[in-house]
């Protein structure tokens, strides 16, 4: 169970070789000794490496085969990883970010797109939902993104699935309200990883150990949605009125 001062006991990641999940771990690590941490990836040099520094800062780290689009496992992977313990905090770390012209245009690289990013925490998020309301506890961290605000053209695809990820989370913690259960929303900007390697930064670019911190404090202030930087919030809320012809001519 999450502590008085808000930090948990046991953190399930997936998604947990990314470059977020990871320093959300370490962020974690750094207010509690002893942390347990599933990281729950495909096997590899990064799941190994995840758990060899995650080990090497004091936690105890458990390594489970994960694959988002293998739908029919995620019930029972869930049930087995809450099997010996409960899960205080659960974060949906996965995504691609893919090609944006081919996301369009290309009808296997749009499917699963969609599948990744969309279908499979929907998945997930059911599961969880599950677990977490019957413990009476517990936090699903969800990591959307400001590009599901106001869909552009320039990402459509992507943006697209990342707006029913954050819709079906929020309407995932309205239905949780009560049950001592809830889902924090975090939508961050352009967020220097992996996955972003080689692309242009955007203005208010942060990094990934940035949007850890405006995690950790978001999970221990019982906070239900967030803009990593801060900053995005007031942006993306001038962008959602500008009216769509002048959208369309914003070097977005």
């Amino acid at each position: 169970m999450i502590d008085a001062l808000g930090q948990p006991r046991t953190v399930l990641l997936l998604g947990g070789s990314s470059d977020i999940a990871r320093a959300l771990a370490r962020a974690w690590a750094r207010e509690r000794a002893g942390l347990y941490v599933v990281l729950a990836a495909r096997p590899g040099p990064g799941r190994a490496a995840a758990a060899a520094e995650l080990a090497a800062l004091g936690c105890e780290v458990e390594e489970v085969d994960f694959e988002a689009t293998e739908i029919a496992a995620h019930p029972a992977l869930v049930e087995e990883v809450a099997a010996g313990r409960d899960i205080d905090v659960a974060v949906v770390a996965f995504g691609v970010l893919g090609d944006e012209e081919r996301a369009w245009q290309d009808h296997a690289v749009a499917v699963r797109l969609a599948e990744v990013n969309y279908v499979a925490p929907v998945s997930v998020g059911v599961c969880l939902a599950q677990r977490l309301g019957r413990q009476g506890h517990g936090v699903v961290v969800t990591l959307s993104s400001v590009a599901g605000e106001r869909v552009r053209r320039s990402n459509f695809a992507y943006g697209a699935s990342k707006a029913g990820m954050d819709g079906f989370y929020l309407g995932l913690g309205e239905a949780l309200r009560g049950s001592g259960a809830r889902v924090l929303v975090v939508r961050p900007g352009f967020v220097h990883t992996k996955m972003t390697e080689g692309r242009k930064p955007a203005p208010l670019a942060v990094s990934a150990d940035e949007v850890a911190d405006a995690v950790v404090r978001a999970v221990a202030e019982g906070d239900d949605l967030i803009w990593v930087p801060r900053a995005m919030r007031g942006v993306m809320s001038g962008l959602r009125h500008v009216p769509r012809a002048l959208f369309r001519r914003l070097p977005l």
